[in-house]
């Protein structure tokens, strides 16, 4: 019940908020051709996506909140392709994507590193990944408690976990880091509030 009804649409509510949006906007702008999105949630990226894109593969486990998705998949200007599947195991050819994108989904994916070498897996040559994430802060108190309360997250936020070194793990999958900009999102505990936004290449 809380995991099918009530988180989807408290994260719904919660990441729909201006703030978000406005970081989903500066992330996106960069966003072109044929995209892969891993961890499609609720669709909250689709308006935000330029027109530049001219179709969206998404996929994401659990079909949540389906009216509201489908609402959002109808209002979008390019084809939206979406599968109930698991980013470890993409269902793409080799070198299929110009762009990947991936927002609020590092956190979650139960195994974040075979998940990033299959984004590699499907870039074009030179194909981007574009990713806002929240994770491991560098401030080592914050660290710190984000280890202790790591547990608690994982189970009140479905499997979110708050201390994932983003950066590290998109490098350790073999990706390249060309821009990475570091944040703490405002009214946010920064346990919670640490951004990663980037873009990195194949």
């Amino acid at each position: 019940m809380y995991a099918t009804y009530i988180f989807p649409r408290l994260m719904d509510w919660v990441l729909r908020g201006e703030r978000f949006q406005t970081e989903r906007r500066r992330l996106l702008v960069a966003a072109h051709g044929n995209v892969v999105e891993i961890g499609f949630g609720t669709g909250l990226n689709l308006p935000h996506y330029p027109r530049t894109v001219t179709a969206l593969y998404a996929v994401d486990p659990a079909p949540l909140l389906p009216d509201r998705v489908a609402q959002r998949v109808a209002s979008a200007p390019f084809p939206v392709h979406l599968q109930h599947v698991t980013a470890e195991e993409l269902p793409y050819d080799d070198r299929t994507f110009d762009c990947a994108v991936s927002t609020f989904t590092l956190c979650t994916i139960p195994d974040p590193l075979r998940s990033l070498r299959e984004v590699r897996r499907v870039l074009k040559p030179n194909g981007r990944f574009l990713f806002l994430e929240h994770g491991r802060s560098d401030d080592p108190a914050t660290a710190r408690w984000q280890d202790r309360l790591n547990p608690l997250q994982r189970h009140l936020a479905c499997g979110c976990n708050l201390n994932r070194p983003i950066d590290r793990l998109v490098i350790e999958a073999g990706l390249r880091i060309e821009q990475l900009d570091r944040d703490v999102l405002p009214g946010v505990p920064r346990i919670g509030g640490e951004l990663y936004r980037g873009i990195a290449s194949s």
